[in-house]
Formats: structure tokens, sequence, C-alpha cells
């Protein structure tokens, strides 16, 4: 009867074991990396406000002071984190085919967050690159400029006369931010190994009770 007991409590740590590995598969632990350079999934880095939504990449230069830098690096692409300052290349393809024929003008500014609500939720600092407004009937915009330290920048696409707020798109840009961060992960990794305790706790407690109420039974 102890044999069974073990082995059934064995069976159903192992089960524990599988359910929980397949909660960090849906938390991202298992996932696949696409790259391991830049902070975009699988999918691509989807941007939106109310009315238009862009796939946006930053790509940034590698240093030409770094001698070991990976020649691979400058065709990574990055979201809105981005690890160092430099040269960089922005692309935004449009998704809503419909302002493909509407000007866009794109505008690159150093930013201070206030803490208020948007939009006054930042102070504009300086601006670093500014394009007119044109076509981009292919639907890509693109743009280039030298960020030349760490900070919160915002990349506006201007779309047609730009009145409205939902027509000044902007993208926030942290510079000096290593993609993904890693708080997230901790909490879930802390999160997932304080279930594990919880759960091989209480089956140890199962088990000796099981065993307690069995050595019970035989002495009478």
């Amino acid at each position: 009867m102890n044999i069974q007991r073990l082995s059934s409590f064995r069976v159903s740590v192992l089960m524990v074991c599988t359910l929980l590995l397949a909660g960090c598969e849906q938390l991202g632990f298992g996932a696949k990396q696409s790259n391991a350079l830049g902070n975009r999934p699988d999918l691509d880095c989807i941007i939106a406000n109310d009315f238009y939504a862009v796939h946006f990449s930053t790509y940034l230069q590698p240093s030409k002071d770094d001698r070991n830098a990976d020649p691979k690096a400058a065709f990574v692409p990055f979201c809105q984190q981005i690890p160092r300052a430099g040269k960089m290349f922005f692309t935004a393809d449009l998704i809503d085919r419909d302002i493909r024929t509407t000007p866009i003008g794109i505008r690159l500014v150093e930013v201070e967050k206030t803490g208020q609500k948007a939009p006054n939720d930042i102070r504009e600092i300086r601006t670093i690159a500014e394009i007119p407004s044109q076509l981009y009937p292919r639907g890509a915009v693109e743009a280039q400029a030298e960020i030349d330290k760490n900070g919160d920048y915002v990349l506006y696409f201007l779309i047609g006369d730009a009145i409205e707020e939902d027509d000044k798109f902007r993208v926030a840009l942290e510079v000096g931010v290593e993609p993904g961060g890693s708080k997230l992960p901790m909490i879930a990794i802390a999160s997932v190994a304080a279930l594990l305790l919880v759960v091989l706790g209480f089956l140890i407690y199962l088990h000796k009770r099981k065993s307690n109420s069995a050595n019970g039974d035989s002495q009478v």
C-alpha cells in the first residue's frame, strides 16, 4: 500500500510539474526568440492610436568604436526601447491604405515626462530632425536621425494638416534602455516558483496525512 501511495504521489508531482512547465511556455519562457539583440517578438511591433496603426521598426547603426561589433546587428530591428544612442533608421509601414494618399510629415524631438495626462504628459526639449510632408504611396515611411544621448524621445508622424491630436501620431522612444526589460520576467519567475512550492507543499501534506491514516488503520 505504501508503494502504491508513493507511486501516486510521484505521478501527482510529475503532473503538477508538467502543468507548470506549460504555464512557463505560455508566459513566454519557452518561446523561441526571433533574435537575441532586438526586442520585437515573432509578430511585428505594432503601434496604434484610435485612428491609425503602423508596423514600426528602429535599426541602430553599429558603433564605429566597437571593433567587436557584430555586423549583423545593423539588421536587427528594435521597437520602442533602444539600448544606446547613435545613428538610427526608422521605418513605419502604414496599415491603413487610405492614408497613403495623405501627405505625412516627420518630426523627432527629445522630451521630458511631466507626469500629467496625455497630450500634456511630455514637454518638448529640442527638435532632433524634421522632414517636410510628402506622400508615401507604397506605405513605407522612412527616416533617419543621429541621437547623441540617452533619454526619452518622441517620433511624430504628422498626418495631413495634423490639426487633431490623433493626426499627430506619436511613437515614444526610450534610448539607453535594454529591450524588453527584466521586471516582468522576474515577477513571472518568482510567481511560478512560489506556485511550485505551494503545490509541492500541499502534495507532501496529503502524502503524510494518508500515511498517518494508513498507520492508524493498521494499528486498529
